[in-house]
Formats: structure tokens, C-alpha cells, sequence
């Protein structure tokens, strides 16, 4: 504990920990086997790695709480705290915590990998609030990233520990909507469930029962001889002041040493950028930076130490104190505070660094400036202030600090009656997301006038720095605030403030728009604020403009999950589970963290770190590999290129090492493996490539077709005569569509560990797929060997989305090789920046459609072309563009309908499977010329789709017979129960009275096709024992996602034998135990695997059935000794191959899928058109189901791919460099959804039909519900086409996929738009262009 100690103490779980030196990060550190906190991103961007970090005040003599991401967090920041991981607060091995339980049974986990950083968030929540509000938990879970569930049941188990009423929240009326009278969901005659769980079951909260501080902890706080700590390590020191003056004194000392307190800067700096640095220091904890002072009553001094949670705390309590016109500063900083990040990074970072750092993206510092703080400073040579403005945010050297100096506080006065400060910001998503532009504005009226006396402007992530609009404000003082003056300011803005037409980051124009949009805010607010204090001096804005001053709130979300009781059949034995909505075998084991993921598997003896080395070009000639600084690096134990390949290095086209050449930015050229994985990536580093550019250089759609570069022969379906068709149609109108890509953002990263044995070149391979059969032939392959000498083994995985279907075959492959050649195993976990380079996602899509059709809406001829981009290798193109081709029409019949697609063959990352299968791109294309034809003959949206919906038995344009009732029925259930014309109505005069928000809904049909066209796929097989104690042992071929199959499969065997589901298991899914099974995904999992384990269950009952006719009223037990005693086999194999499927692509007909799946979703939005920002208000979707095996799996698959859509269709967006760099690679630079992006109303009807093909008539939902997401980009469409219709502009507009902030305000033209400089394209290179 003194200077020459170099050993940590640490109190987690409440043990006390010692540990070596500065690691830097927290998630590295638990050498104790805690494998609950997950490692997700790196950047603390996704909340995985959440745990809860206690800290004493030995001055107040208060314990404080607080979340952090583990990640960021440097250990040597923890000396002396009580960290608490999800481990420490239950588990199935001791007690679990209702904080567990609830999110569980709530079905708030899926893949379960996100769970741990979620139960985290909450109870850390709950150690300081043990009786939390609805708004609490929102924003208590606003730094955590969820793929898999839509989030709703994750709110929903944390709300169950609020005060309020959980009942369901409608309206808060105090009444369930189910017993209303009038606006009913339901009519009476239907009997409905909404509870996908019992309350009754939760243990309760009891706040006494919690771990104590550990004591010993609280007496080295209190130690009045504390003395400075220094933690030496292999290349770095870290040094823990413990007085103002010594630290004044290390800081004179080590000048360019960063003082680190959150680690929310230098952290990302050094993992991200390589910097480094040999001394940090951290005053963590020094009191003179820990306070709060207002007492002069002009001003609020604080410390810099303070973070920026505690920073929002201190100005809530000011703001409660003060006159409201004394703290309009501080009301700014604090609306920004509350979207800022996560609650994580708010806990960590700090207002000193903050403020120092001057990130360009800072939403605190243009506020502080507009509201003229100032920074005190104080060094060995004493103490002085710099005004924080512009100067100092521009970094201009004479306004810095200077190297010895750090920041002791930051004061802002109080703002002024007739002084106006405001924060303004618009981000790619409403929480945790950087701004896109943000600004900080300030004006001061001289008294009684609103005559300018004084103006600040300052505008961040416009430039390189946040920018002050300087000359601007100066031209501006003295006149009065009226439209003359916007007028002036706006043009003087985009005079003085400009952003070039390469800017990095992209979006020029519209951050020019966006520049003006928010001055024009800013005017109207300060306008209403003037009114209200005279309202006879000072006219009020205009009626209709009230709404554009108003941000949009961040509400709690409520609903209902609907589906029939009668699904459950009365006479059905109560211990069999099929109907029922079973809670995920895994939840509780997600919850506590001890489900296992392959990178939670214990170090195995001699094991190795894997890192890849990838290409930089696009499309290059390799002309050398120098490999000899690697290898020369402490820990390297060798390299691996395509040189020590045994076998194929380019099976089916899939090239595992880049040999000679490189197609892509992305491509594994080597790979390095090393003893730690700081040693390996250190290695990957020091690897030289020479590289000799090839043309062409192949990255857009556009590019591909001009060069005819393509990776399948086009597929084509056709019927009736559409060339005649088109003569004989009212109106004819073409267009196109693009549809960009999608990362699949699973939560755990692909991760491989292979295992070679010692015998007959045996492999063994961990690692997370849906296709661990694929990798099995591709090892093979890679190592010349026979299959059977290679193992796949897959418990389950963080999440998968066809993401995991293809890629883990060749990165298993390439860690085979690795392991082959070193002789050792080879562990390889992907970072979450490499594993999105070089894995790709959603293939991006160009449709070209001419529609022809009558004015009375019916469409008479389709004429639609599509084009992938498939990347550089096949993988599943081929078979993608044929869904898309398929799959095409959606629900719409056109009597003569063409249809014809292609993959192009670029030089990207190979795209792959996704959720949907290009499902979700093509419905694009057909909503959008539906809504064209709409526009054209001035009719509903929805009036056309019905008009041209399947009706009657019918048969696709590929000729296959199917029956549409279903479809009708949701269509005609969601029109009436979303009460979809009355809303429309009530949108229609809400857009009359507002002319900056508008609200729209849409409404879209569903007709999704389950399974694949290849019969071969549509296979399955199982393994059932039965033990002779009477347990069960199931295995089957499928995989565990995240979708809940090895429920499912639990829930069909305890039918078929009849015993509860205590008595089966369902361990792992192995080539060993299954093999040559299908791929899981297509929505069929359940339905090819589930008449496999049912098959095999029948089986066994037929074998038995001799012993229970001898004793039929025996128990399951005595059945099974005594068929045991009569040497009656105990186990068998299941087998289903009961799809049949095929397609004659030369005909352009086939039975191409087993059955459809029918639906509809509304959604309505509200559009800020001068932002670009949507909300979504509610969304409504009904699914036929048919039987649903379990209903709160198949609701939570619903809402899951519904959240994703919406997120494929709106806010995700995959930034390319023209030279075919990927920008996005991290939850910094790619928004997913979070917990505010979801519907305020979200409503889920499971509608009964029937569906004798399958499994207990069930349907396969898993994807279907990707496609609705769509619902909201139509939705915004609608509003923005209310809005142009305002402004006299043409109904008939496209708006693209991602439906951004960026194309909304700029399809909503107006004033601002028109008043932006454009640039010639032709004169300067784009920072980030369009690959469909």
C-alpha cells in the first residue's frame, strides 16, 4: 500500500482480490474464472460488461453505487472499491436474485449474452433506488445493447419492481384495456391470454438481504496516513496521488502524462488508435476536485473530478432551488445529460475531462460556452482562469493549458431574465449515440427588449473542433430578434462556418441543413420565451410552429401480447408444456451468467491466442509478407499463411488465407498466434504487406454491372404476358430503389476454439453456428482430411441471425490450420471492429421496377429487376438472390408479373445470410411502387395494397397452389383493431395544426415463405436415451441462437413420452452425436428438428408400450426399469424428411416452400421535419401463428426481428469508403436500436389458424416478423409526404432504406434546404458513397 507495492487490492464479490500491476481493463482482469461479465465491444458502447463498483466517502460516510463498463474501466483506478460482478449478486448454485428471476421470467433473454451487463444495470439501479420509477429503469438500461429481444420484456421485468400499477399501463386509466368498453383489442367473444408469466411466482426485492461493503475497505478509505500508490507494469506506471500537491507535482514531473479518471478518452485512445503512454496518473478520489459550491449566488462552481452522472445530480438539485430564469444553463446541460452516452460512461467520465478532451462531438461543451463558463486552472506556479470559449474549443494555443496544469473546476454563472441559453443536438438515434451536429446558443436581450446585446453560437461535429460562429454574432448585435435577423443569421452561418464537400464523416448537406435547422429552433424557443414574459410586448410564434420548439420525449413503453387460450386444449394433461409459454431453459443460467459461451471455457494447457492479419486494398497483388518483426516479439509462437494450408485454401470458392492476390479490404492474409492476445495482436501489428493495386476495383452495384462482373446466373420468374399488359394500363411508372446492407451486431462475436488431439489427426472445434456441419467440411477440407475426424461441437451462441451460418465454417477453417500447424490449441475471438471488417452482413440491393396500372389502383403488369452485391467469394448469394426473386410478389397478385435478379460479384467482404434471406430488402422495392401507385391515383396506401392482395385459393407467379385466408384476416384484424382509419384521421389533423412535425401511419401485408427450395435442407435427424433412472437425454441437429430450439425440443419430447420436462436434458448439438444436419435457420428449426425428436420419442413409446399394457397404472420409472429387465433398446434415432420442396428454375415454377406465414404490423410516427428525427408511436402486429408451441418464444422472436427491422429500415446505416474501406465498425460508429427506439404502444396478436404440415400445426416465426420493421419506414414516408405536400412539391417522392435522419430532413425540402451551397459531384472525392 505504499509507494514500492506494486500488488492491487481490489473487493470483488466480496472477496478481497490481489492482483498484479496496471492491466488496464477491468474485463481482463478477473483471473478468478467470472465469466458472467461478457466482453461485447471493447468501447462501452453495448453495456455487456456492466458490473456495479461501491465506493466509500469518507467524508459524507455514504457508500455510492454506480455502473460502469468493465472494458473501459483501468484497474488501477479500482484500488480500494468494491467491484460487483453478476456473479456476486446469485446464482443457480446458491440463491439467485429477483433481479435475475424477473428479467428470466419475464423472458427478457434470448441468446442471454447481453443478460448479465442487463441484470447489472438494474440492480445497480435498484442498490440506490430500491423502489424505482418506470423512467428510471428506462434510463437505467439506456447504455445497454440488446439484439435479440426488442428490449420490451427486458423494461417489463424491471418495471415490475416500480411502485406503479403493472397491470398494463393503458393510458393510465387505472383500468386493463381488455375490460373496456369501447376501443376494445378484443371482442368479447374471443378468449384471450396477455400473461406470458405469473407474478405470483417472484420472490420479492428485500434491500437487507444485500452484501455488506466489505468493512476492511472502508478502513483503508479512512486511514489518515494513506500515501501515494504506484503500480508498476511490463512497459507502463501507474501513479495514484493521494494530496493536491503531489499530484501538481507528478503532473510538473511527467507533463505529457494524461490524468485518467473515467478512462472514457484515453481508453478508446489506446485500444483503438495505439496510443501510448508510460506514466498515467489518476487523482482519483482527491477531495479538492469533489464538490459543489453556489453559495455567491451568480455562479456554480465544480469540481472536475465530479462525473457527469454526479454533474446532472448537482444541477437537478440547483435547478430545484433557483428561480427558473437563473437556470436555463444549467436545464441545458442537464437535457443533454440524461441522452449523453449510457449511464455507464455518464458514471465514469468526468466534467474535467470532458471539458479538456474537446472532443468535436461534445454536447456539454458548446452549451458551457454559450453560457460563458470558465475554467480554473491550477499548477505548481498557482492558479488561473480561461474562459471556455471559443478559442479554447478550437484549440488555439494561446487559450490552452499548458502542460504542468490540469483543471481544478469548471464555474457557470447563472443565466440571466432576459438571457436565453439552449443545447440543441440531432444523433443518428435518440440515446447513446454521438450527435450528428449538436450546438450550444446564447443570447442576452438588452432589458425589456429583445434588441441583441450579446450572441453565442457554437456548433459541434461540423469541423475537426467545436466551432464558434464568431463573426456571425458580432454582425448580429444590436438587432432585433424577428425574421430579418434568422434570415441574416442563417446565411451568415453557412457563410462563415463551412464544411467541405469530402468532410470526413460524410452527410455535407445535410449538416449545412442542419446547421440552420437548429438556429431556427433556437429562434423559436427564445420567440416563446420572450412571449411569456410580455406576451403584449413580444408576439408569440406561430400556432402551428409551437410543436417544432418541443424535443421528443423519452417515454416509458406499454402494451400487450396477445394470444388464444383455446390454443391450450381443456383435456390437455397439466405437466404437458406444448401451448404453454415456458420460460427459455437458459433464462435463469443467462441471467446469472453461467451459461456457458465457447470463450468462457476454461484455458486449456498450452493453448494459444489466434489474431488475424487483414488486407488494406480492396483489390491487390501481393508481392511480399515480411513476418519477421512478428515473430521476433515476446509470446509469438508462429504465423500462418495460405502456405500452410494442407489441404484447400479455397474450398467452394471460399478462400480461407489471401494467397497472391487480395479481394477485399477485410481478407485474412495471415494470422498470428501468440501465448496472450496482447502479445498476438501486438505481433498482427508488426506484419509488413507490399501490395500492387489491380483495376478494376469493384465496390457498387453500379460499378458491377458496368463491368459485368456477377456471381450467379440470373433467375427469373414469369406469368402472363406483361409486354401486351403494359399497352393496355391507365399509367405506367418506373423507378428505383437502394437498399443498403445490415451488420448483424450478435452480441458475442465470432469465436472458435480448436482443439487438435494427438491421434489420427483428430480436430476438435467449439465455436458458435448454425451450421456446425458446414464447418466440419470445411475443416476437413482445409486439413485433407476425412470428415469423420473432425468434431464440431456448439452449445449455444450470442446470437446469430444467419450471421453465424457460413462465416464460422472458414474461420473455424483457419483456426484449424493454426492449430495444426502449432501443434496446440488455438483459441480466436473476434473484436468486435475485426469481426464487422471481416464478416460482413445484409447483401445490399438495387431494385428497378415500371409498374403498369389503372387509375382505380389495380396494378396490371410488373416488371421488377434486382441486384445484389455479394461481395468477393459466392457464399450464399446465389441462394440469397433467388429468395429475393421468390419471394418477390409479397402478398400481391399482378396477373402478369416478371421478375428477374442477379448477385454482383464486388470487391467487398462477402455478405451472407440474414434474418429474412433478402426478404426484408426486396418488400422494400414492392411497398414502394405500391405506395407510388397509391400517390398516382390519389389513394390510400392501403387501398391499393388491399385492392391487389391475394384473395382465394391462388397460385404464385412461380405456380405454387396456396390458400391466402389467413392473410385476409390479419390484414382485415389489423385494420380494425390498430383502428388504423381513425388514427389516420386524427394524423390528418394533427399535420393541419403542426407544419414542423408531422405524423404518418402505414400499414403493410405479409405472404413469407418458411424454409428453403432445396429438399435436401429440409432433413433433420435426433437422438434420444432414456436412462434407466427414467432421465432423458435429447439431441438433435439444430443449433441454440438465442430462438429457444432446445426449448421447444424439451417441450415436444415431454409430450411425446409424457413425463414433466424435469425429467429431459438437452445438453449441446454435435456433428458426433448428428450428423450431416441442415443449417439452422429459414424458420424451420423447430419444425424439421421437432419431428425428428418427436419421431424418435415415438419410437421408444412403441417400444415400450408392451410394459405399460402389462402395468398401465405403473410409473414412468417402473416402466423404464422394467423395459431395461426385458433388454427392450432404450435409445434411438429420429428422422423427418418430410418437405419435399424443389424449384425448376428452367420452368420458372416449383413447390418451392412447405407453407407461408401470414401478417400485418401498423405503425405510426411523428416526423421532426426540420431534424430529420422520428419517434415511433405505436405499432400493432398481427402474426398467424397457427399453433404456437410457445407462445412467449414465438412473441419474443416477433418483436425481436420487428425491432430489428426497424432497424435495418431507419437508424442502421454501413458507411463505405470509395475505395471500399467499412467506416462502421463499432457501436461508436453503427446504431442498433436501444430501449428508446421501440414503439411507445407496442401491441402483439398471435391470430389461430391451422397448419397440418407441421409439427402440432405450428408455424415457424423467426423471421417473418424482420419484414414489419418496414411498417415504420413507410410510416415516415407517409408524414414526410404530408409534409411535402404542404409545401407544394409532388407526392410521388423515394425514400431509400436506411429511412436516416439524414434522408428524411432532406426529402422534407423547405426554406433551409433550399438556402444550403451545394457542390458539383464532379469536383471532389465523397468521404463515404452508396454500395447498392
Amino acid at each position: 500500500q505504499g509507494t514500492q507495492e506494486n500488488m492491487l487490492l481490489v473487493g470483488i464479490r466480496g472477496k478481497r482480490v490481489r492482483g498484479p500491476g496496471p492491466l488496464f481493463s477491468l474485463t481482463h482482469f478477473f483471473p478468478v474464472r467470472l465469466t458472467g461479465t461478457k466482453y461485447g465491444c471493447g468501447s462501452g458502447g453495448c453495456g455487456s460488461c456492466t458490473v456495479m463498483v461501491s465506493r466509500y466517502d469518507p467524508k459524507t460516510k455514504k457508500i455510492r453505487h454506480y455502473p460502469v463498463t468493465a472494458c473501459l474501466v483501468p484497474i488501477c483506478s479500482l484500488y480500494g472499491v468494491a467491484v460487483t460482478t453478476v456473479e456476486g449478486i446469485g446464482s443457480i448454485k446458491t440463491r439467485i436474485h429477483p433481479v435475475q428471476e424477473r428479467l428470466a421470467k419475464c423472458h427478457g433473454t434470448q441468446c442471454g449474452f447481453c443478460s448479465p451487463g442487463m441484470a447489472m444495470s438494474i440492480y445497480t439501479l435498484l442498490r440506490n433506488h430500491p423502489e424505482p420509477t418506470p423512467e428510471q429503469i428506462m434510463e437505467a438500461l439506456g447504455g445497454n445493447l440488446c439484439r435479440c429481444t426488442g428490449y420490451r420484456p427486458i423494461i417489463e421485468s424491471g418495471n415490475t419492481f416500480c411502485m406503479a400499477s403493472n397491470v398494463c399501463q393503458m393510458k393510465g386509466s387505472g383500468k386493463c384495456c381488455m375490460d373496456q368498453e369501447e376501443g376494445s383489442f378484443v371482442s368479447r367473444q374471443e378468449k384471450i391470454c396477455t400473461k406470458l408469466y405469473n407474478e405470483d411466482e417472484f420472490q420479492p426485492l428485500d434491500p437487507t438481504q444485500e452484501p455488506i461493503f466489505p468493512p476492511e475497505l472502508i478502513r483503508m478509505a479512512e486511514d489518515p496516513s494513506k500515501r501515494r500508490l504506484t503500480f508498476q507494469g511490463e512497459r507502463t506506471t501507474w501513479i495514484t496521488p493521494v494530496a493536491l500537491n503531489n499530484l501538481l507535482e507528478l503532473k510538473a514531473k511527467y507533463p505529457k502524462a494524461p490524468l485518467v479518471m473515467g478512462n472514457t478518452a484515453v481508453g478508446p485512445g489506446i485500444k483503438f488508435k495505439d496510443e501510448f503512454h508510460p506514466v498515467f496518473i489518476s487523482p482519483f478520489g482527491l477531495p479538492e476536485l469533489y464538490f459543489v459550491d453556489s453559495t455567491d449566488n451568480v455562479r456554480v462552481t465544480i469540481g472536475a473530478g465530479y462525473s457527469l452522472a454526479q454533474l446532472n445530480d448537482a444541477l437537478g438539485f440547483i435547478v430545484s432551488e433557483q428561480p427558473k430564469e437563473k437556470t436555463k444553463t444549467y436545464r441545458a446541460l442537464r437535457t443533454h445529460l440524461r441522452t449523453l452516452a449510457g449511464v455507464q460512461i455518464r458514471s465514469m467520465a468526468t466534467l474535467g475531462g470532458h471539458v479538456v478532451s474537446r472532443p468535436n462531438f461534445s454536447d456539454l461543451n458548446p452549451i458551457l460556452a454559450a453560457g460563458s463558463a470558465t475554467i480554473n486552472l491550477i499548477s505548481k506556479e498557482g492558479e488561473r482562469q480561461i474562459p471556455l470559449d471559443g478559442h479554447f474549443l478550437e484549440r488555439s494555443p494561446e487559450a490552452d493549458l499548458k502542460s504542468e496544469e490540469i483543471v481544478l473546476s469548471v464555474y457557470i454563472p447563472h443565466s440571466t431574465q432576459f438571457q436565453f441559453v439552449s443545447g440543441l443536438r440531432l444523433a443518428q438515434r435518440q440515446e447513446n449515440a454521438f450527435a450528428i451536429v449538436n450546438a450550444g446558443m446564447s443570447v442576452k436581450f438588452e432589458d425589456g427588449t429583445d434588441t441583441i446585446k450579446d450572441l453565442k453560437i457554437f456548433y459541434g461535429r461540423v469541423g475537426p473542433t467545436v466551432v464558434s460562429a464568431n463573426q456571425t454574432c458580432k454582425q448580429l448585435i444590436g438587432r432585433q430578434w424577428d425574421d430579418h435577423m434568422l434570415s441574416d443569421a442563417c446565411r451568415l452561418v453557412l457563410d462563415e462556418i463551412y464544411i467541405p464537400p469530402g468532410a470526413e464523416g460524410g452527410m455535407v448537406e445535410y449538416k449545412r441543413t442542419l446547421m440552420i435547422s437548429l438556429l431556427f429552433k433556437f429562434y423559436l424557443k427564445v420567440r416563446r420565451g420572450l412571449n411569456k414574459m410580455d406576451p403584449q410586448k413580444f408576439p408569440d410564434i406561430p400556432e402551428n410552429f409551437m410543436s417544432a420548439v418541443d424535443n421528443f420525449p423519452i417515454g416509458t413503453p406499454r402494451g400487450l401480447q396477445m394470444f388464444q387460450e383455446q390454443c391450450v386444449n381443456p383435456h390437455q394433461p397439466p405437466q404437458d408444456p406444448v401451448g404453454h409459454p415456458m420460460m427459455h431453459q437458459s433464462a435463469i443460467k443467462h441471467a446469472t451468467g453461467e451459461a456457458v459461451y465457447v470463450d468462457d471455457m476454461p484455458p486449456i494447457a498450452q493453448e494459444l491466442i489466434l489474431a488475424a492479419v487483414t488486407s488494406t486494398r480492396a483489390h491487390a497483388k501481393i508481392i511480399a509478407i515480411d513476418v519477421s518483426e512478428a515473430l521476433a516479439l515476446p509470446g509469438v509462437v508462429d504465423v500462418i499463411t495460405a502456405e500452410d494450408v494442407p489441404g484447400d485454401n479455397n474450398h467452394n470458392g471460399e478462400v480461407l488465407y489471401a494467397q497472391n492476390e487480395v479481394i477485399c479490404v477485410g481478407q485474412i492474409v495471415c494470422t498470428v498466434a501468440a501465448d496472450t492476445y496482447a502479445h498476438a495482436k501486438d505481433a498482427a501489428k508488426k506484419v509488413k504487406i507490399a501490395y500492387e493495386d489491380i483495376e478494376p476495383r469493384i465496390i457498387t452495384i453500379e460499378q458491377a454491372l458496368e463491368h459485368n462482373s456477377f456471381l450467379s446466373d440470373e433467375r427469373k420468374i414469369e406469368q402472363g404476358n406483361v409486354e401486351q399488359a403494359f399497352k393496355h394500363v391507365d399509367q405506367i411508372i418506373e423507378g428505383e430503389i437502394h437498399v443498403e446492407g445490415q451488420e448483424h451486431f450478435y452480441m458475442e462475436t465470432q469465436t472458435i476454439l480448436a482443439i487438435p488431439k494427438e491421434e489420427d489427426k483428430e480436430m476438435v472445434l467449439h465455436l458458435g453456428t448454425q451450421f456446425k456441419c458446414r464447418g466440419e467440411e470445411f475443416v476437413a477440407a482445409a486439413l485433407n482430411i476425412p470428415r469423420n475426424r473432425v468434431a464440431c461441437h456448439m452449445k449455444r451462441t450470442g446470437g446469430g441471425f444467419g450471421g453465424k451460418s457460413t462465416k464460422p465454417s472458414v474461420l473455424g477453417a483457419v483456426t484449424a490450420v493454426a492449430a495444426n500447424k502449432t501443434g496446440r490449441p488455438i483459441r480466436y475471438v473476434l473484436e468486435r471492429g475485426d469481426d464487422m471488417l471481416i464478416t460482413a452482413g445484409r447483401h445490399p440491393l438495387l431494385g428497378k421496377y415500371k409498374i403498369g396500372f389503372m387509375n382505380n389502383g389495380v396494378i396490371k403488369a410488373a416488371d421488377v429487376q434486382y441486384y445484389l452485391n455479394g461481395g468477393c467469394t459466392p457464399d450464399e448469394s446465389e441462394l440469397v438472390i433467388e429468395f429475393v426473386v421468390l419471394k418477390s410478389e409479397n402478398a400481391y397478385h399482378i396477373p402478369n408479373y416478371r421478375c428477374r435478379g442477379r448477385a454482383c460479384k464486388t470487391n467487398l467482404p462477402s455478405n451472407t445470410a440474414f434474418r429474412g434471406f433478402g426478404f426484408p430488402e426486396v418488400s422494400v422495392v414492392v411497398e414502394a411502387y405500391i405506395t407510388a401507385v397509391a400517390s398516382q391515383c390519389n389513394l390510400l396506401p392501403e387501398e391499393v395494397k388491399e385492392i391487389n392482395m391475394y384473395k382465394g385459393i391462388s397460385k404464385t407467379a412461380f405456380k405454387q397452389r396456396f390458400n391466402p385466408e389467413p392473410l385476409g384476416r390479419c390484414w382485415k384484424e389489423c385494420l380494425e383493431k390498430s383502428s388504423f382509419y381513425a388514427r389516420k384521421r386524427n394524423a390528418e389533423e394533427f399535420n393541419k395544426n403542426n407544419y414542423w412535425k408531422k405524423r404518418g401511419l402505414a400499414v403493410v401485408p405479409l405472404k413469407y415463405t418458411v424454409g428453403v427450395q432445396y429438399a435436401q435442407y429440409n432433413q433433420a435427424a435426433a437422438l434420444v436415451h432414456i436412462y434407466t433412472d427414467g432421465s432423458v437425454l435429447v439431441a438433435h441437429g439444430g443449433c441454440e441462437i438465442g430462438q429457444g430450439l432446445y426449448t421447444k425440443m424439451i417441450q415436444v419430447a415431454s409430450r411425446e413420452l409424457n413425463i414433466p420436462v424435469s425429467y429431459i436434458h438437452l445438453s449441446e448439438t454435435s456433428t458426433v452425436t448428428v450428423p450431416n444436419a441442415s443449417f439452422t435457420g429459414g424458420s424451420m428449426g423447430t419444425d424439421i428438428n421437432g419431428r425428428a425428436v418427436q419421431n424418435a420419442c415415438r419410437i421408444l413409446m412403441s417400444r415400450l408400450q408392451p410394459v405399460i399394457r402389462k402395468n398401465p397404472k405403473g410409473s414412468w420409472e417402473d416402466w423404464i426399469a422394467k423395459a431395461y429387465e426385458e433388454s427392450i433398446s432404450l435409445s434411438t434415432t429420429g428422422y423427418f424428411r418430410d418437405y419435399q420442396t424443389y424449384m425448376d428454375w428452367e420452368k420458372g415454377e416449383g413447390e418451392a416452400f412447405p407453407y407461408y406465414v401470414y401478417g400485418a404490423a401498423c405503425s405510426e410516427v411523428e416526423v421532426d421535419c426540420l431534424t430529420g428525427a422520428h419517434k415511433l408511436l405505436r405499432t400493432d402486429i398481427f402474426m398467424d401463428a397457427a399453433f404456437s408451441i410457445n407462445p412467449a418464444l414465438d412473441i419474443g422472436q416477433i418483436e425481436g426481428a420487428f425491432i430489428q427491422g426497424m432497424g435495418l429500415y431507419t437508424i442502421e446505416e454501413l458507411k463505405y469508403s470509395p475505395e471500399g474501406v467499412l467506416y462502421s465498425r463499432g457501436p461508436d460508429d453503427y446504431k442498433i436500436p436501444t430501449v428508446t427506439e421501440i414503439p411507445e404502444e407496442f401491441y402483439v396478436t398471435l391470430v389461430r389458424s391451422r397448419n397440418p404440415i407441421a409439427i402440432y400445426s405450428s408455424k415457424g416465426l423467426g423471421e417473418a416478423a424482420m419484414f414489419m420493421g418496414n411498417s415504420v419506414l413507410f410510416a415516415i414516408h407517409d408524414a414526410v409526404a404530408a409534409a411535402r405536400r404542404e409545401r407544394g412539391l409532388t407526392n410521388t417522392f423515394i425514400l431509400n432504406s436506411p429511412g436516416t435522419p439524414e434522408e428524411i430532413r432532406m426529402a422534407c425540402v423547405d426554406q433551409f434546404t433550399d438556402m444550403i451551397p451545394r457542390d458539383d459531384p464532379s469536383t471532389f472525392t465523397p468521404w463515404s458513397i452508396r454500395v447498392s
